[in-house]
């Protein structure tokens, strides 16, 4: 058994990230509306009935859209930290959610959930990182500095949604009033391409297999520079810009692999539990 996973959407208008194995799944993040979260995944094949819990990283709207809906509407717990939760203003079912803390570790089904702490200027940010029969797929967006406990998760990810907000020029010479270029350079901002790349290249676990670039600002980023920057130096590693305008395709990691792969299918034809791989 290995992992499934997918960036429904990745932008500073809406967050949704699915990680999941053949029998159960987790969202990180709401940014969407309910809605349109179940249009992208009935296009990628994907049963929201497989999804058993959403883990909320931190409370800023483009995480949290759709969260209250969602979560109503699909019965499902939710994972969200006591300061978050005061933050977002959202009414939640108290009986159907859970506080989340640094360091905590949540067994979801044959998932693991581990949350940790980020520089984000929010409440209480969190990454995580989901595993399953020592396969683990990261998501970690939203960062201001790469700290000790990114690298820490970062090095044991099989594959992983990581941020690339910004180019530096391009922000330092674009459009942007000065109070925000410094907000999101301030190390609880958002990573840039540089910092991003400097993660990757010496900390990037040999097995690593895909890298998904997430969180691209819409003003202050090219998808193609960023993407063609990080391909130069991936070697074996698959390395796809996250869209800010719709999924991506649903990408499988395990273990086992020793190349890259990943599937484009038709979702009428095939399901994920219907993918036998390897």
């Amino acid at each position: 058994m290995a992992l499934y996973f997918t960036s429904i959407n990745s932008g500073s208008n809406g967050n949704c990230y699915y990680v999941g194995n053949d029998n159960e799944a987790i969202l990180i993040d709401v940014g969407l509306t309910c809605k349109e979260i179940e249009t992208r995944m009935n296009r990628l094949g994907l049963s929201i009935s497989k999804v058993k819990a959403i883990f909320i990283s931190h409370e800023h709207s483009d995480h949290i859209k759709g969260l209250a809906v969602f979560a109503k509407k699909h019965k499902l717990p939710v994972y969200i930290s006591t300061a978050t939760l005061k933050s977002s203003r959202l009414v939640l079912d108290a009986n159907n959610t859970f506080s989340l803390n640094h360091l905590q570790h949540i067994q979801i089904g044959n998932l693991k959930i581990s949350a940790f702490s980020k520089f984000h200027d929010a409440a209480d940010p969190y990454s995580f990182t989901i595993e399953c029969n020592e396969v683990r797929v990261g998501v970690f967006t939203d960062i201001g500095s790469v700290c000790d406990r990114l690298i820490t998760h970062f090095k044991n990810c099989h594959a992983a949604f990581l941020e690339a907000n910004y180019d530096t020029e391009m922000l330092e010479n674009g459009r942007y009033p000065y109070f925000l270029k410094r907000r999101i350079t301030s190390g609880h901002g958002h990573l840039s391409n540089a910092q991003a790349l400097e993660l990757f290249i010496n900390h990037k676990a040999p097995y690593m297999s895909h890298l998904l670039l997430s969180h691209l600002s819409k003003d202050n980023n090219d998808p193609e520079l960023v993407e063609n920057l990080f391909k130069n130096v991936a070697g074996n590693t698959f390395v796809k810009v996250a869209s800010r305008y719709e999924e991506t395709e649903l990408y499988y990691v395990s273990n086992a692999q020793n190349i890259p792969e990943t599937y484009n299918f038709d979702p009428n034809l095939y399901q994920p539990e219907q993918l036998n791989l390897f």
